[in-house]
């Protein structure tokens, strides 16, 4: 087979290491670490009234399949008071950490009905070692398989599902939205400390008395459950979607391997193009460098700091990487097949065959 896709290539560490420093000091002298008020109170106001569109046409349509089309939106809607809870959670929104962290938990647990503890503490495990084996939690072994390591382990219907993952990924990701929502309530439950259990679980349980009883109790059985499908496919499409293209497919630093900060957070991460709109569509993830750089900067100065981050890369030789979305969304499929193809027998591989592996 091809040389492995997630070895570490030759890293230009040495003379990269110490520029970080400067470049930091030229985004903070541009001001584009400074909060950004205005966005995101529009962006809330703007949020506010889709819920509220939402609720309304659900009221107004009634005992009518049609209903289908509010359980879409309102996947999408949840998914993008996420990107706010996420950019909470950063400490982005607001002045000051507390503020910050009171509006994500409001928002993680009340409005979607995921724990902010659970979610928090993963993600900045994330942050701080992205696609590192053994250190991120998001390329860790589940249905999917990020590293050949855990795909030759895969058994049973898992394996069978490694051999194709690049395929199956988006269809799977429709049940990421049950997923997000089990894995943060068993977390809470198995790890999280008293305090969080008592702040947590009684907020979860408030989002979903808020969101089941009046659906089940308006709409006949078979459609409320049909609109909860689809509302949670929505989510979770779109949630993996979003998240998907920051990392699969980029560098995977193999455990116990040094890199400094500026190389690691930049190898292992890709922009998608396309500006405001897709800014707005992706909640900001699609300027991943520069938010990995710079995880408390507000959404509206990350296209401005891709210009600077940008440019710096090239002056050093660091390779920086950005695509289209579907672009992306290819690599991504690449990837997990060629990661896959790890599960499969010797003889069902051609390319191992050929190498006589």
């Amino acid at each position: 087979m091809s040389a492995s896709p997630f070895a570490a290539p030759s890293l230009p560490v040495n003379h990269v290491t110490r520029t970080f420093a400067p470049l930091a000091s030229t985004v903070r002298d541009t001001g584009l670490l400074r909060r950004s008020y205005w966005f995101y109170s529009i962006f809330g106001a703007a949020l506010v009234l889709a819920f509220g569109g939402v609720v309304t046409g659900f009221v107004l349509l009634g005992d009518s399949w049609l209903q289908l089309l509010m359980a879409g939106a309102l996947g999408i809607v949840w998914t993008q008071v996420a990107f706010l809870a996420h950019e909470a959670s950063h400490r982005t929104v607001l002045n000051s950490g507390p503020a910050n962290d009171a509006l994500g938990r409001l928002l993680s647990t009340v409005a979607v009905g995921v724990s902010h503890q659970w979610w928090v503490s993963k993600h900045n495990r994330h942050h701080g070692n992205p696609n590192t084996m053994g250190k991120d939690p998001d390329i860790e072994k589940d249905t999917i398989s990020f590293i050949e390591e855990d795909a030759v382990k895969a058994k049973g219907l898992v394996r069978a599902i490694t051999k194709h993952q690049g395929w199956l990924f988006f269809p799977l990701l429709t049940l990421e939205g049950i997923n997000l929502h089990f894995r943060s309530v068993a977390s809470l439950i198995q790890g999280g400390t008293r305090r969080q259990k008592w702040m947590e679980l009684p907020a979860i349980a408030l989002h979903f008395g808020l969101y089941l009883v009046p659906l089940f109790l308006v709409l006949p059985f078979g459609m409320a459950c049909a609109f909860l499908g689809v509302q949670l496919a929505v989510f979770g499409v779109y949630m993996g979607a979003s998240f998907a293209p920051n990392h699969k497919g980029m560098m995977i630093i193999p455990d116990g391997v040094r890199v400094d900060f500026l190389s690691k957070q930049v190898l292992t991460s890709r922009n998608v193009s396309g500006g405001w709109t897709m800014s707005i569509l992706m909640g900001g993830l699609n300027y991943q460098i520069e938010h990995h750089l710079f995880p408390n900067m507000a959404r509206p100065h990350l296209g401005r700091a891709r210009e600077i981050v940008r440019e710096h890369c090239e002056s050093v030789g660091l390779p920086y990487t950005e695509t289209t979305l579907l672009g992306s969304y290819a690599e991504v499929v690449k990837y997990l097949n060629r990661v896959g193809l790890a599960a499969r027998d010797p003889f069902d591989c051609p390319e191992r065959v050929a190498m006589g592996r």
